[in-house]
């Protein structure tokens, strides 16, 4: 188990040997757009270490108006170059070096339902001054399976094919991050991947996180999505940058995830054996949730390395250590699209 943040961070961003190869495939640097954010330090790194590991000189290159000084440092310390730019400001994003990969991270979800018009900006605007900047770029553009709405546990899960149906103004504005670079892959050929993902996770947030540290504090546990799937966020690292090699125009679709359909009820009351305590639930229980089907992703590059249990038993020994948290809830239970 790891025992800190700092061995986490070496744990989470370790390259798997199939990503290790892949890397010596992708044909020139890589650049992370938006690298500040809960996903983006480990991906600078993990990129940066599997390159150094597969004996290539490749620049990777992180981008974002980095809240906490010691993100940049830590990026930095693993050989990743850091640009410090708002991405909204035409000067600075014109000032950002040409690069023919890019992951495109950026974008908005806590806090929407208080500036709307930002959420707005970040999620749409700003993908097609991007597009425009970067025109013969590949991308690897993060989405959300957010787009396709709740989907039922019979289901099976939503797939790339379904129809989008958005809740609320985040699920909209995503599912119009993904149109921009539709319109650019017709008008220009903008090659593309859109990386739809359902909840990472780590020790430090994430909705394992959310369920645990309520059933470990004695709060209420939300049945109003009754079922989600997760992945460890190491391996949502790999297959972003794996997906760098997926690309195509018009865009690719994915969704990225855990294979598993999980119950809400089920996680918190294993919580509750580790720990010795009783959960509490509210609310109605439903059997649906944001539940993507990843038959496509595990055909395409494998099955996620981390298995659930492991997940599930870290996570709930580094809340009984009391370790360091990021305070970002999933608003998982939100059936309503607000956040």
């Amino acid at each position: 188990m790891v025992k800190d943040t700092g061995e986490l961070m070496e744990f989470m961003t370790r390259p798997s040997q199939r990503l290790i190869e892949d890397v010596k495939r992708i044909e020139g640097d890589i650049m992370i757009l938006g690298a500040g954010g809960k996903v983006g330090p480990s991906l600078s790194i993990m990129a940066a270490r599997a390159c150094q590991e597969a004996g290539i000189n490749k620049r990777i290159i992180a981008v974002s108006m980095f809240e906490r000084q010691d993100v940049p440092d830590m990026m930095k310390a693993y050989g990743v170059e850091v640009f410090e730019a708002n991405l909204l400001d035409n000067s600075q994003l014109q000032g950002l070096p040409d690069c023919p990969n890019i992951i495109f991270m950026a974008g908005r979800k806590f806090g929407t339902t208080e500036n709307q018009s930002l959420t707005w900006a970040i999620n749409v605007l700003l993908p097609a001054k991007v597009c425009e900047r970067f025109p013969d770029s590949r991308f690897v553009v993060f989405s959300t399976g957010n787009v396709y709405g709740d989907t039922s546990a019979l289901s099976g899960g939503s797939t790339e094919e379904d129809e989008p149906n958005p809740d609320g103004e985040y699920g909209q504005t995503c599912l119009g991050r993904e149109r921009v670079f539709q319109y650019y892959a017709n008008h220009c050929g903008t090659r593309s991947l859109l990386f739809r993902l359902n909840y990472a996770i780590e020790m430090r947030y994430g909705v394992l996180y959310d369920i645990a540290s309520a059933v470990f504090n004695g709060q209420p546990v939300s049945l109003a999505r009754g079922i989600y799937n997760c992945i460890w966020q190491g391996d949502v690292c790999e297959y972003a940058i794996r997906s760098l090699l997926h690309v195509s125009s018009p865009p690719f679709v994915l969704n990225v995830t855990g294979p598993q359909c999980i119950s809400t009820r089920w996680t918190a009351e294993t919580f509750g054996r580790i720990f010795g305590k009783k959960p509490v639930f509210c609310g109605e229980e439903r059997p649906v949730g944001i539940y993507s089907n990843t038959t496509k992703l595990c055909g395409l590059m494998g099955m996620p390395h981390m298995p659930l249990e492991k997940m599930i038993h870290m996570q709930a020994e580094w809340i009984m250590s009391g370790r360091e948290t990021i305070n970002a809830p999933t608003h998982f239970e939100q059936a309503d699209g607000r956040y």
